[in-house]
C-alpha cells in the first residue's frame, strides 16, 4: 500500500523539486499537485491523502489559514521561505517544517518521521531509505530558463563570487547562487574540497593531500577542509 502525496505551492519550480525527491522512494505516490488552496481543497473533497506538503504565503489564502479549516486534514509538511512561521506551523499540528531551499537530507528526515506515523496509525510497515535506482535532479536559472540536471552527472560545482559553476562530463552551467546554499541541497556523495569547491566523490579518479583529480583537471584542497577530505576519499577508493 502506498503513502498518497499532495503536493501545494504556488511555485511550479518548488513542486518539481519535491515530486524529483519523492520520486527517490518506495510506496509513495503523488497523487496531485495544486498552486493553490482552492484546488487542493477539491483534491481533498475527492481523493484520499496521507501526506500534504503545504506551502504558507501563496494567493488568495496562506497555508497556515487553509490547514485551520480542514476538519480532518492529512499529516501536513509546511514547505516556505519564511522560518519566522514555524512556531505558527507547529502549533498547527506539522510533522515538519522544512525552510526553502531543501536539501535532500533534510527532506529525508521529515519524511522519515511522516513514516513512523503512518505505521502507528496504520500498522503498515513503511521504509523511508531511496530506492538506489532513482535519480535525483537539479533545477538550475540560467539565461532566464530552468535548466534540469541530473545530480549523478555533475563532476564538480564551482564558487564564482555570487555565481556557480556547475560542472558536467560535456558541458557546464552558470547561476546566480551561493556554493553554500547548493551544498545544502547536494546528497552524501559530494563533499566539499575547498572554499571554492565541491566534487563529486564517485568521479574522483586521483587525489593527494593537496588536491583531488577529476574530469581530467587537476582542483585544491583547502586546509581547513583536508581532513575530512581524506576520509570521505578512503572510504570509496
Amino acid at each position: 500500500m502506498n503513502l498518497k502525496v499532495l503536493i501545494v505551492d504556488d511555485e511550479p519550480q518548488a513542486i518539481e523539486v519535491i515530486k524529483n525527491y519523492l520520486e527517490n522512494f518506495q510506496n509513495i505516490e503523488i497523487v496531485s499537485s495544486c498552486t493553490t488552496a482552492i484546488e487542493a481543497y477539491q483534491v481533498l473533497r475527492q481523493k484520499q491523502i496521507d501526506l500534504m506538503f503545504l506551502d504558507i504565503q501563496m494567493p488568495a489564502l496562506k497555508g497556515t489559514d487553509f490547514l485551520r479549516s480542514l476538519n480532518r486534514p492529512p499529516h501536513v509538511i509546511f514547505t516556505t521561505a519564511y522560518p519566522e512561521y514555524a512556531l505558527e506551523g507547529f502549533d498547527l499540528a506539522a510533522v515538519d517544517y522544512l525552510v526553502k531551499p531543501v536539501s535532500f537530507d533534510r527532506f529525508l528526515r521529515a519524511i522519515d518521521k511522516v513514516l513512523k506515523l503512518y505505521e502507528m496509525k496504520s500498522g503498515l510497515s513503511f521504509t523511508a531509505e531511496p530506492s538506489v535506482d532513482k535519480e535525483i535532479f537539479m533545477y538550475l536559472k540560467v539565461d532566464r530558463k530552468t535548466i534540469k540536471i541530473n545530480v549523478g552527472d555533475i563532476l564538480w560545482i564551482e564558487s564564482l563570487k555570487d555565481y556557480v559553476k556547475v560542472v558536467l562530463e560535456d558541458k557546464s552551467y552558470i547561476t546566480k547562487q551561493k556554493i553554500s546554499v547548493l551544498e545544502e541541497l547536494l546528497p552524501p556523495q559530494f563533499v566539499r574540497i575547498h572554499r571554492s569547491f565541491i566534487v563529486s566523490v564517485p568521479k574522483v579518479t586521483s587525489y593527494y593531500s593537496y588536491a583531488v583529480e577529476i574530469g581530467g583537471k587537476e582542483l585544491p584542497v583547502g586546509r581547513n577542509y583536508k581532513n575530512e577530505v581524506q576520509r570521505r576519499l578512503r572510504v570509496n577508493f
